[in-house]
């Protein structure tokens, strides 16, 4: 995640960031930006067209479908938003369930070795976590203290250790069944939190609607030089590319922040949340 002064104007403007979408699009832009000097080229100098009822018919579609591919921008947008803040509530509730859940094993005043193995536990689930929803296969430092199969859900299995390593402290009259109760309920929030970002994570926008859009934006684009060429000249050079930049720069970033938690530049800060989970945890049971 980019870190920033959102006061910052005069770096926003002059400065292109490698998350910023110009990067990605300025080839496609240039591209553009010929196509249209070809197509002004055609009309105005080799053709000699006058500007007809026909071109201005052009015109008049491209701004009814203007406010239609407005429209389903928006909604793109706002839609991958949603997604992106969603996964950070549940970021933030699982930072506060780790905390929580920490404070009443530190309560408890167990054995040494078994505040260990929650100081231990509780960080590397969010590590687990983190590494799961990004594909990956978790190998944590200290693994003899939960042991996991590689092959199986990670996240699940050191949640199971947890839930399991509770109960054998509740026979051996550590914790009494209340507070087995508060204890277990505490780790299955574990658990929803994980479901939660799975579903995020493994449920993009429909397919159909994705390739809908990219198409809508690329014909039309690439209309617009044949009905704006009477109006505009060769200055369509200049105004088609950037119309561009504003139209596919909002399917770009709906694009990344959809799936928040992998390593684009504008997804969420998961490393630095697990970090500080870990952190914070090591506090509260050290």
């Amino acid at each position: 995640m980019i870190h920033y002064n959102p006061k910052d104007w005069f770096t926003f403007i002059f400065h292109f960031h490698k998350g910023d979408t110009f990067r990605k699009l300025w080839p496609l832009m240039i591209s553009i930006s010929i196509f249209s000097a070809f197509v002004a080229f055609l009309e105005l100098n080799v053709f000699q067209l006058s500007k007809s009822d026909y071109v201005s018919n052009i015109g008049m579609m491209h701004s009814l479908l203007g406010f239609v591919i407005s429209m389903l921008l928006v909604f793109r947008t706002n839609t991958s938003y949603d997604r992106w803040w969603e996964g950070r509530r549940l970021l933030g509730a699982l930072t506060n369930v780790s905390r929580n859940f920490a404070m009443k094993i530190k309560a408890l005043n167990l054995p040494e070795e078994e505040v260990r193995f929650f100081e231990y536990g509780i960080p590397k689930y969010a590590f687990a976590l983190k590494e799961h929803l990004r594909e990956k296969k978790y190998f944590g430092k200290n693994s003899f203290l939960i042991e996991v199969e590689e092959s199986k859900h990670i996240p699940n299995q050191i949640a199971s250790s947890m839930i399991s390593r509770l109960y054998e402290l509740t026979r051996k009259g550590y914790i009494s069944q209340e507070q087995l109760i508060v204890l277990t309920n505490d780790v299955n929030q574990f658990t929803d939190i994980c479901g939660g970002c799975e579903r995020i994570k493994n449920t993009p926008i429909p397919f159909s609607y994705s390739v809908f859009i990219k198409k809508f934006i690329f014909i039309y684009v690439l209309t617009l030089p044949i009905g704006w060429v009477f109006s505009l000249g060769y200055f369509l050079v200049l105004i088609v590319p950037f119309i561009l930049y504003v139209l596919a720069s909002l399917e770009l970033i709906a694009e990344e922040i959809e799936d928040p938690f992998g390593y684009d530049p504008n997804d969420l800060p998961v490393d630095q949340i697990s970090n500080n989970i870990e952190k914070h945890i090591e506090e509260i049971l050290s």
